[in-house]
């Protein structure tokens, strides 16, 4: 898992239209980083949506939102169109990125089967990871990357 404060380790993956996508490709830009168990869910449906009814505020910052599951590509890009999300949604079937992050793992609380933990992450423009939650519920994802955003922004403008 990385660790707050160290650069975010580079991934790519492919959204919702079989493009690729590379963190990297993203510096001098934030970037706001979810993970989410299942397309479609009820939860999922609130984390989700709570990114895209806050997407405004998160553009304003210079940033943008990405979301990640091991959903098929197909199935993110029915989701976004049903949602009406205005960002990428990312397919990790392998679990690659979401297991390097620290969001795939056993959940001791349900039948102890590997399962996509709910989290964020915040990457600032120098591609530094400045905040993360692992375990987090759906609307406390984009309170809590917003305010990172914005605690961001502010610490950026006292530094110039």
């Amino acid at each position: 898992m990385p660790a707050t404060g160290q650069p975010a380790p580079d991934f790519t993956l492919r959204n919702q239209d079989g493009e690729l996508v590379r963190l990297s490709d993203l510096r001098g830009q934030r970037v706001i980083i979810f993970a989410f168990p299942k397309a479609n869910t009820m939860g999922c449906n609130n984390q989700a949506c709570g990114f895209r009814d806050t997407l405004p505020q998160i553009q304003a910052q210079d940033a943008v939102v990405l979301g990640i599951s091991a959903d098929s590509e197909s199935t993110l890009a029915k989701w976004k169109a049903e949602r009406s999300l205005g960002y990428d949604l990312l397919s990790d079937p392998q679990h690659i990125m979401l297991d390097a992050w620290g969001a795939w793992g056993v959940d001791m609380r349900l039948f102890k089967l590997p399962m996509i933990t709910r989290s964020y992450w915040v990457v600032d423009e120098d591609g530094i990871l400045v905040e993360q939650e692992i375990g987090v519920r759906p609307q406390t994802s984009v309170e809590k990357a917003l305010t990172a955003l914005e605690r961001l922004a502010q610490s950026k403008r006292t530094v110039k």
